[in-house]
């Protein structure tokens, strides 16, 4: 396959060695003639493990060319890869204008090319980049219309600088989000062979991906960081402590807990961050990234609420109670805080827990309810129909088979308000009155 690749810096160059590596033509443009004229020797413009030879070796076989002439380029391969820079912009934003300036020459340059043409994305852009702003650009620059007369597509690069060409070797994932069929299968083809998963999405869940990748990386850095200053003061190896913590593949290194939903509650998370952060204030410590989470847990509670507040109806059908599903632990559920703070703004609030109602008049359970919730004798029912009826809003708190059964039967000039994300939650997305708390 014949292919462009626009912007050669770390991403750009990686990129088009290995895909001369992999057979294909390819042919590097940048706006700085000091890396085209590398290139043309042989030579890498960045320095990274074998992208030296690498370039020196597809140079040599004539599979790796440069050109200054946008034109050319488009008009002599059948995919342009975008890989310029999106450095911040002020306050924070992204700075689109390489990637808008790219856009409208390769747009020009469509207008006078026949047949079919894929503008592919691999720079780093936030949702919406690439529908509102690059395809509008490409279209009118060329006056063809993307997805009939010509293929677009975000196709994220997983490279970390130091290891690129082994990363885009042995990639941990392939995304691409394209504007058709026809583009989201060709670019599936480029990458043939290679291995892990491969995802065909909306383009933009592809944009959205490595934001949430490098998020979460940053994420675990200053988490480590910060477990590393506190066991620091508290005269503790954090090596060895995280290298037990690394160890658990089914609850710390693994899927679990990373999936959007409610708030988090119990009798073990809220008051084991607030020891641990309480621990650290006693040494002066400051631990932002610890301190806020039970700050970020309050939001996602406020949001529920407030998600209920903005739709103006007054009778409220709760699905569950208990912090956890198939449960009757209410310690610091976070359903008991959300249907104490509806209650107290006036809302008319019947609740289901079958397992809560069972058991709500003994032990620590009856404690906690009169001690937080003394009304919840008067809301609380095991009879899931009679919360139907009462209704004009319902929030899934769980998941359970008779729930499941009971928000299928409701009204569709009803609203559900799904908190865990209910079998079948991308079609539900399709129905009138269904809201995803995080989806």
């Amino acid at each position: 396959m014949a292919i462009s690749v626009f912007g050669l810096g770390y991403v750009g160059c990686v990129s088009a060695a290995c895909l001369a590596a992999r057979g294909n033509s390819v042919v590097g443009v940048d706006v700085n003639p000091e890396k085209t004229e590398f290139i043309r020797q042989g030579r890498a413009p960045v320095v990274e493990e074998r992208i030296g030879e690498l370039t020196a070796e597809m140079v040599a076989a004539g599979r790796l060319t440069v050109t200054e002439e946008v034109a050319k380029a488009v008009l002599t391969t059948d995919i342009s890869i975008i890989c310029v820079g999106t450095p911040s912009g002020s306050g924070g934003s992204l700075s689109t204008q390489y990637l808008e300036r790219v856009s409208a020459e390769i747009g020009a340059a469509l207008a006078n090319k026949d047949g079919w043409h894929i503008v592919a994305y691999r720079s780093t852009m936030v949702p919406g980049t690439c529908g509102d702003i690059l395809i509008p650009i490409l279209e009118q620059a060329s006056g063809k219309t993307a997805g009939m007369d010509f293929g677009v597509c975000v196709n994220p690069e997983f490279l970390r600088e130091g290891s690129s060409v082994r990363d885009f070797e042995n990639p941990p994932k392939t995304v691409i989000g394209a504007s058709d069929e026809r583009t989201g299968t060709q670019m599936t083809a480029l990458y043939a062979g290679l291995p892990g998963p491969r995802f065909l999405v909306p383009i933009s869940v592809a944009e959205m991906t490595k934001y949430v990748d490098n998020s979460f990386h940053a994420l675990k850095v200053t988490f480590g960081n910060e477990i590393g200053a506190l066991c620091a003061e508290l005269g503790l190896d954090s090596h060895a402590v995280m290298d037990i913590f690394l160890a658990d593949t089914k609850l710390n290194i693994s899927p679990a807990y990373l999936r959007p939903g409610f708030a988090f509650g119990g009798s073990c998370l809220p008051k084991d961050v607030r020891a641990l952060t309480h621990t650290a204030r006693r040494h002066d410590l400051e631990l932002p990234v610890l301190q806020n989470v039970l700050a970020s847990n309050e939001a996602q509670l406020r949001r529920a609420v407030e998600l209920v507040m903005s739709l103006g109806r007054r009778r409220i059908g709760i699905f569950g109670l208990s912090f956890k599903a198939g449960t009757d632990d209410l310690r610091e559920s976070p359903m008991v805080e959300f249907a104490e703070r509806l209650i107290g703004k006036g809302y008319d609030v019947r609740i289901y827990d079958a397992h809560v109602a069972l058991s709500r008049l003994m032990g620590a359970n009856r404690a906690f309810i009169e001690d937080r919730l003394p009304h919840l004798g008067d809301l609380l029912t095991d009879d899931i129909a009679a919360v139907v009826a009462h209704g004009e809003v319902f929030v899934a708190g769980t998941a359970e088979p008779e729930v499941v059964a009971a928000i299928d039967g409701i009204a569709p000039d009803r609203t559900v308000i799904d908190l865990v994300r209910l079998p079948g939650a991308a079609e539900r997305r399709l129905r009138p009155g269904y809201l995803g708390i995080g989806w």
